[in-house]
């Protein structure tokens, strides 16, 4: 499919229910009032018949303040699905020693890292996430792995696989014509485009001149005036879906977001039952309700007040046979602490359970006492479970795009490198406290069951055979023991 035709509808129709369920997603996530309540404008009656927290435009009274509260628990389970895959850098392997040298120097200067965590976060809030590999040498020497939001991106599916890409944005404009910039990804060239449309059609396509935010593109393309020529064969995005099958439309390549249809009630109930659980803070707030004759006259049109901090009143002129004619009365309602806490716990526990996590590692259950790594996984299975799955799901696709990032860089920054696609390990999450580790190590000593070349493996999972094998013989020397000759130390690395 090549770049759209002028007038063309946009975003593509057959995007529309695609595109409308990330509102919905984009909505829990961002926890912003506004679009929760424009999402469920028009769908405010739950699957239960029960109208929705958010299905309801603010009090009518636009003087009065929105009292709905939102918990951002939806933000939560995406941080909390990124946190178990990236919260640790992942270790990038290839065989090549010149080539490991680069990518470990594009991975610190590039900020790798932190681009795979924040595009896990939008990937399990929204569904799924692509990877791009771009350029700038006005930047930076070096090829930059970037990230882009499902909700901008038009995808080409074969047989369940990305064939081809166009990512999409509005440029900044000061009338109602809308700008889009389009920028197609195809194997071995990126093709880029410039319409000037309206809000629900692209448009006449013009040149990239005609806007100052992607001028600087236009002097980048081939003799064609529309593609750049990559010079390599892959093509330069790929897709990363957060998890699948997506159970709404079964068959489909889509991934699936970690708030899947059945925990928009539950996201909604909590929000209805933290809302009622400071409506009774608000309703219980201590009022004294005070006679007339204790109020201070202020004078005409002046109104009256009661000072509470006033500790003698003058005797009022009230017959005695009115009862409670003078008294202050205290008004405080009860507050419903422990109903709110049970039902609103209730709920996380089922949204995070839905989720495909373990209440555990959003600190509900037993916290108190000091656990080892291995109690903690054994609380936070399913959590680990889910891990374990989308880490199957992100191997492929960011192996992919870092062996894109190298033969970039051998064609257009660093010749010498030899690219190959890498290997990625990626980080535990739950790391082994230095107590538990050392008596698990010390049990095996005791036992002789382990060797020194292993203890140290153990201790640093991190380290290459090189360093695993130098820290081995600086122990055998400080011990007493001897070191092993060349070849049995190569057998031991």
């Amino acid at each position: 499919m090549p770049l759209p035709d002028n007038g063309a509808a946009w975003p593509p129709p057959q995007l529309a229910p695609h595109y409308a369920e990330i509102r919905v997603d984009d909505a829990w996530y961002s926890g912003d009032h506004k679009k929760l309540t424009a999402v469920y404008r028009d769908n405010p009656v739950r699957s239960d018949g029960r109208r929705r927290l958010w299905g309801r435009d603010r009090h009518p009274r636009p003087a009065v303040r929105d009292q709905r509260l939102h918990i951002p628990l939806a933000g939560d389970i995406a941080s909390a699905s990124a946190d178990l895959l990236f919260s640790e850098p992942p270790i990038l392997t290839v065989s090549d020693t010149a080539t490991q040298d680069r990518l470990d120097e594009l991975a610190d200067s590039d900020g790798i890292a932190n681009t795979l965590l924040e595009a896990a976060e939008v990937a399990a809030a929204l569904g799924s996430v692509y990877l791009r590999v771009t350029w700038d040498r006005s930047l930076a020497n070096r090829p930059l792995l970037t990230s882009v939001h499902p909700d901008a991106a038009v995808p080409e599916f074969r047989w369940g696989h990305l064939a081809a890409v166009t990512f999409w944005r509005e440029l900044t404009s000061t009338s109602a014509t809308v700008w889009r910039h389009l920028e197609r990804h195809e194997p071995g060239r990126i093709l880029h485009a410039l319409y000037e449309g309206s809000a629900d059609a692209l448009g006449v396509r013009v040149p990239l001149t005609e806007h100052a935010e992607v001028a600087d593109l236009a002097a980048s393309l081939g003799p064609d005036g529309d593609a750049i020529e990559t010079g390599i064969e892959q093509l330069t995005a790929a897709y990363c879906p957060n998890i699948r099958p997506n159970r709404k439309h079964r068959g489909s390549a889509f991934g699936r977001s970690d708030y899947a249809a059945p925990i928009y009630d539950l996201l909604d109930s909590l929000d209805t039952t933290w809302t009622s659980w400071i409506r009774d803070l608000r309703l219980a707030r201590a009022r004294l309700l005070v006679p007339d004759g204790y109020l201070r006259d202020h004078g005409p049109g002046q109104g009256a007040s009661f000072d509470d901090d006033r500790e003698i009143f003058q005797l009022l002129n009230i017959p005695p046979t009115e009862a409670g004619a003078s008294q202050i009365t205290l008004s405080q309602f009860a507050i419903r602490v422990d109903e709110h806490e049970r039902t609103s716990t209730a709920i996380t526990r089922q949204a995070v359970q839905s989720a495909g996590y373990s209440v555990a590692s959003f600190g509900l259950g037993d916290q108190g006492a000091a656990v080892t790594a291995t109690e903690v996984r054994a609380r936070e299975r399913r959590s680990m479970t889910t891990r374990d799955k989308k880490v199957r799901y992100w191997s492929p696709p960011v192996a992919a795009m870092l062996h894109v990032l190298l033969l970039l860089d051998r064609r257009l920054f660093t010749p010498r490198i030899v690219p190959e696609r890498p290997n990625i390990v990626f980080g535990d999450s739950i790391t082994e406290d230095a107590s538990s580790l050392a008596q698990t190590l010390s049990l095996l000593q005791q036992a002789q069951a382990v060797s020194v070349v292993t203890k140290v493996r153990m201790l640093h999972p991190d380290w290459d055979s090189t360093a695993v094998q130098e820290e081995n013989d600086r122990i055998l020397r400080e011990t007493g023991a001897a070191v092993p000759d060349a070849m049995q130390a190569g057998f031991l690395a």
